[in-house]
């Protein structure tokens, strides 16, 4: 049977019910019982603290508006389509500009479309934006099946772009999105004018494990790569659980709304900029409510979990070079990165910033659009 290419349109409607059931969850959560001592804990040093937990689900339930947001991003274009068996929901917000770049936003985990919503303004008058969902995120649900990891994602964003008449586009990832990016790059280098990749200061700790030390390095500074590292190792968890038993932790992101607003919510401290002491500080709380509501709606916290799963067991690495020209920002920088990272200077362009972190869409979005804008707006062919 031939494959319907059609780009239907789509907007979102959650039905009532789904919110009612919401609603009635949140306000019926079963707490744990508080250790002796660490009732009124702040820090995010043994997981979120079940004091800002409580005080953030209750706003989700009683001051959080859901049918305002649903509206808000109503007012993008969308569409699904379906691409080698799997729905996908995409996002297309054109430029009134003609000469306008195509380009493709790659978002990753725990984030999603949403994560863009603050950036998407800052560019449309110069690009022609796409977002596309992730396989099992959001409403690029339910799954289709197993075997949805990197380089399949990534066969289906192309397809995804010429159907929008796109035939050369630019891209920018931040996360797994930019794993997507980078293998757009270099399985069509004749579409893709340029890769932009936004990171955080979190990526030295890849050094030692996807990236070499470089040679040069002093006792110290092998010493500070280290502690970033050993930090980092105490954030991955959810990485090791998504990687091996993703079978285990979805039910409990499918049954208990707290137990998803806990598992996303906590990475929006420990992975934005560490000035601040909550994620309300770093990112819009509303914003990050209805990232979690559409992991929430769409039961997407166990599909999702089945991409990292996929993904560790392919065999495929999270870089894919090329010969495309590539750009880095990166958020929350460490002063060793780009020494640690690029130590040839082979990239022409790599920003660092004190400010923002993991998500920087969602943290700086000035910041992010205009370094998208100075890398694309100076390739030629852009």
């Amino acid at each position: 049977m031939t494959e319907n290419t059609a780009l239907v349109p789509f907007r979102i409607d959650v039905p009532q019910a789904d919110l009612d059931d919401l609603h009635d969850r949140l306000a019926r959560t079963r707490w744990p019982l508080p250790v002796p001592g660490r009732e009124d804990r702040t820090d995010f040093s043994r997981g979120i603290p079940q004091a800002y937990l409580r005080e953030l689900a209750g706003y989700w339930r009683d001051g959080f508006d859901w049918r305002a947001q649903e509206a808000r991003l109503n007012e993008w274009e969308q569409y699904t389509t379906v691409v080698d068996g799997q729905t996908f929901h995409v996002v297309h917000v054109r430029s009134a500009n003609p000469q306008a770049t195509p380009l493709i936003l790659n978002h990753g985990w725990p984030g999603s479309f949403v994560e863009y919503q603050r950036l998407v303004p800052l560019l449309t008058d110069a690009f022609h934006v796409v977002i596309p969902s992730l396989p099992g995120f959001g409403f690029s649900t339910p799954l289709s099946g197993t075997g949805w990891e990197l380089a399949r994602t990534t066969a289906a964003y192309a397809e995804i772009m010429t159907r929008l008449g796109y035939q050369r586009f630019a891209a920018h990832g931040t996360d797994i999105g930019a794993g997507t990016a980078g293998r757009l790059a270099a399985l069509y280098p004749d579409r893709v004018i340029g890769t932009h990749t936004g990171s955080d200061g979190r990526a030295l700790a890849m050094v030692g494990d996807k990236f070499p030390y470089p040679d040069g390095l002093t006792q110290d500074e092998i010493a500070q790569i280290e502690a970033v590292r050993a930090t980092d190792q105490a954030e991955r968890g959810y990485f090791e659980m998504q990687n091996h038993r993703p079978d285990t932790i979805g039910p409990a992101l499918t049954d208990s709304p707290v137990a998803q607003l806990a598992w996303i919510a906590e990475k929006f401290q420990t992975w934005t900029n560490g000035a601040h002491a909550t994620p309300d500080e770093a990112v819009d709380r509303d914003q990050l409510l209805t990232n979690v509501s559409l992991y929430w709606f769409t039961r997407s916290g166990a599909s999702s979990a089945q991409f990292y799963y996929e993904s560790e067991h392919s065999g495929l690495g999270w870089v894919a070079p090329s010969n495309v020209p590539a750009g880095w920002a990166v958020f929350d920088t460490h002063p060793l990165m780009r020494r640690a990272l690029d130590p040839w200077n082979a990239m022409s362009h790599f920003s660092e910033f004190t400010e923002g972190g993991h998500f920087p869409a969602m943290e700086e979005p000035a910041l992010l659009a205009a370094d998208i804008r100075a890398f694309f707006g100076g390739l030629p062919s852009a």
